[in-house]
């Protein structure tokens, strides 16, 4: 069985740094064909797409909304992504989630290419 597990979450004050990480078990071998992504889903709202790496290349893509503030990337031997969130702001809040695409690519990150998930971890920025 494939999973994938979020951590790192919190509450933080606006400007300030969180680390996100994910897990990935179960892959075998074929971790290699797989895109992670970030996604968040802020109260009320559906999940927004934030990032996502290629687990073969690692090129990166990232929403406009986050450049210059979050960067994603891999340790591959210990199976794991993170997302280091600098300077965050009131409207990051939200439950992130980390999801894994089969042969996804990383010049957009489109929720439907993604069907393996985690269970998400909360982030909280007070204003």
């Amino acid at each position: 069985e494939v999973t994938l597990e979020e951590s790192g979450g919190g509450l933080v004050q606006a400007g300030g740094s969180l680390r996100l990480s994910c897990v990935a078990a179960g892959f075998g071998n074929t971790l290699d064909d797989y895109a992670i992504g970030w996604f968040r889903q802020a109260p009320g709202k559906e999940p927004e797409g934030v990032s996502c790496i290629s687990m073969s290349d690692s090129s990166t893509y990232y929403d406009d909304s986050v450049k210059g503030r979050f960067t994603i990337s891999t340790d591959y031997p210990e199976r794991t992504v993170y997302l280091q969130m600098n300077n965050l702001k009131p409207e990051d809040t939200g439950v992130y989630y980390c999801a894994a695409a089969l042969f996804g690519r990383t010049y957009h990150i489109r929720r439907s290419d993604y069907d393996i998930w985690g269970q998400g971890t909360q982030v909280t920025v007070s204003s």
